[in-house]
Formats: C-alpha cells, sequence, structure tokens
C-alpha cells in the first residue's frame, strides 16, 4: 500500500537571504531543478542576531521551501552552494498533517 501523503514526505525548509532578488533567484533555480516544488517569499523581514561579536539589526526576505524529505540531503547541499550567506539559516520541519491533494502536488513536482 503506498504511504498516505497526508502525514509523510513534505518538508519546510526556512532560510533568509539579505535581498528579495537573490531570495527570487535562488528559488527560481530549486524550482527548476525540481528540488523544491515551491518557495515562498516574505520579504521585510527583520532579524535582529549577533554576528562576529556585534550585535546586528539587518532586513532579510524569509523564504519558505516545500519538498520532500526523501531529496532533503540534495536540496540542503544544492541550497547551500547556491546561498550567498557565509553561514546559512537551515531549518527544516516535517509536519505531522498536511492536506492530501498538497503533500501530493508537492512531492509530485519533486519528483
Amino acid at each position: 500500500m503506498p504511504e498516505d501523503p497526508s502525514t509523510h514526505g513534505v518538508c519546510l525548509v526556512l532560510t533568509t537571504f539579505a535581498e528579495e532578488t537573490s531570495a527570487a533567484q535562488v528559488v527560481r533555480q530549486l524550482v527548476e531543478e525540481r528540488l523544491a516544488a515551491c518557495g515562498t517569499l516574505l520579504p521585510s523581514a527583520r532579524s535582529i542576531y549577533r554576528w562576529q561579536g556585534q550585535i546586528e539589526d539587518t532586513q532579510e526576505t524569509v523564504v519558505l521551501f516545500k519538498t520532500s524529505s526523501n531529496i532533503l540531503a540534495d536540496f540542503q547541499s544544492r541550497l547551500l552552494s547556491l546561498h550567498p550567506y557565509e553561514k546559512p539559516e537551515f531549518l527544516a520541519w516535517e509536519p505531522s498533517v498536511s492536506g492530501p491533494s498538497y503533500a501530493a502536488w508537492v512531492l509530485e513536482s519533486v519528483g
């Protein structure tokens, strides 16, 4: 019996970019390479963090990628190779539940 896509396989990845333009370029590349089904850009996020001994306060674009947990290692490797940051944020979650038709679309888009 095939796995139920409503409970398994979809992965959500969060990262940030300094510029919306570079975020869009990376999202497009990963979607074209079928490593991501979608990337949602959330511009004008404000990040406050410590970097190289200083407190930074910057505007960033948050990107939420939808991909498959089966290709997460390949996705991560490619994202990190394209990302302009020295130490890009990379956080991944597997939702315990997702809409069956949406999950099926994500898995088909990266398959």
